[in-house]
């Protein structure tokens, strides 16, 4: 659940929004793909840009913490809103 949300300037032309957010279940990892949900309903998917704890990057964040999420390419996440993040799992058809 995002908690709250900054926006800060690396340049003049970048605009960057971090949200700090706390993880409520499972664990968060940078590699896997997100979805962002407002009010049960699914406005964007897609991937991490960053994700950070105590300035650090890094690439897991478990159950219970809290954590900085940068969210590529989509600049409307609100504070309450929830972002999901999952895995995709081939399964090999057995006959």
């Amino acid at each position: 659940m995002v908690l709250q949300k900054y926006v800060t300037y690396l340049s003049r032309l970048n605009l960057v929004q971090l949200l700090s957010c706390m993880v409520t279940e499972g664990v968060v990892k940078r590699s896997n793909p997100i979805r962002v949900l407002r009010d049960n309903v699914v406005i964007y998917e897609g991937e991490l840009e960053s994700l950070r704890r105590f300035k650090d990057d890094v690439q897991d964040v478990r159950n219970g913490m809290e954590c900085g999420i940068g969210v590529k390419n989509y600049n409307d996440v609100k504070v309450g809103d929830q972002i999901e993040v999952f895995e995709i799992v081939e399964v090999k058809r057995e006959i």
